[in-house]
């Protein structure tokens, strides 16, 4: 289980340090005068605003709140920034594996014109008053709002399951209020899309990978719906681990060993827990990084796992989803 901190924790603390956007000051007191403005100890953010030169402008947090702070009063940043303002960790604002950076979505909420600019991407759809929350100062969508926004921005099904997921992961809402809130905007451009990727979306996954993976399992392969990083126990109520996909009926555990698998200390690790489920009657897979880019090859590899399965009923197992009555840890990873 991830740590509170660690890089692939789906939720982290807003980072410190941030600075806010001041506007020109003719005395120079609450901002650049025009002249300093123009000179190398200012950098501009948008028109009209200012931050110091030395202000990292590559964090993420600080992109998104140098152009949220144009917003009126009724606007504010939507889709993935607002996810990100609120500590979503895999909503980082790149895309394309890193390559390109994406534009702060905002909402305006229908007062003002923030004109064009590279560094946002400005929707002139409803924002009604009771969808907007203010998050640490900065104007924000609604959670489930932004989670519907971040679908339709998207336009993929594979990647709009991903962000309900990792919105999920973070703890900023569940599967339920996003589809129920999908259910309200029956009008709304995107809708089908939002609708089918609520249906297939689930409540326990930890990354984007393990949801691809099992977004390959069911779509691609077309077995049935998986349990996500669940408890598995032998008998006696030991815990065996928490798998990231468990077929129940065939008895198929699947991995994805991504980076944080490397290490030698933790590949003994991996391969130990291998033979533990193995020595329990559980069938295993692996999916590695980059067999991501070749959906039929991990299509084969699950195929072949499931083949070899077991499919014992529950009475003959040995190994159990039901903890015993003292059992005192999480049943979800």
């Amino acid at each position: 289980m991830l740590g509170v901190g660690h890089r692939w924790d789906p939720w982290q603390e807003r980072p410190s340090g941030l600075v806010v956007p001041t506007r020109i000051d003719p005395d120079g007191s609450a901002g650049p005068t025009r002249a300093q403005a123009r000179g190398p100890y200012w950098r501009q953010v948008a028109h009209g605003w200012y931050v110091p030169s030395s202000v990292d402008g590559t964090r993420v947090e600080q992109r998104i709140l140098e152009q949220g702070v144009r917003v009126p009063s009724s606007g504010g940043v939507t889709a993935w920034a607002s996810l990100r303002w609120r500590g979503g960790t895999f909503f980082d604002g790149l895309a394309d594996g890193g390559r390109t950076v994406l534009p702060i979505p905002l909402l305006p909420g229908g007062v003002g014109n923030l004109g064009r600019d590279p560094r946002a991407s400005v929707s002139r759809e409803q924002f009604a008053p009771y969808e907007r929350e203010v998050v640490a100062g900065l104007g924000c969508a609604t959670v489930t709002r932004a989670v519907f926004d971040e679908i339709r921005r998207c336009g993929s099904l594979r990647r709009a399951v991903v962000s309900i997921e990792m919105a999920v992961a973070a703890g900023l809402t569940t599967v339920e209020e996003v589809s129920t809130y999908v259910g309200t905007r029956s009008s709304w451009t995107g809708v089908p899309l939002a609708r089918k990727a609520a249906g297939l979306a689930g409540d326990h996954s930890r990354s984007p990978q393990e949801t691809l993976m099992k977004l390959i399992w069911r779509l691609d392969a077309g077995f049935p719906e998986p349990v996500c990083n669940r408890a598995i126990l032998d008998l006696q109520g030991n815990l065996l681990g928490y798998p990231d996909l468990l077929d129940p009926v065939a008895g198929v555990v699947g991995e994805y060993d991504g980076e944080d698998h490397r290490s030698a200390a933790r590949h003994r690790a991996d391969v130990a827990r291998e033979e533990l489920f193995r020595d329990h009657g559980l069938e295993y897979f692996t999916v590695v990084g980059d067999d991501m880019a070749h959906p039929g090859l991990v299509v084969t590899r699950m195929q072949r796992a499931r083949a070899r399965a077991k499919f014992l009923p529950p009475e003959s197992r040995a190994w159990t989803l039901e903890p015993p009555p003292w059992w005192n840890r999480p049943l979800h990873r």
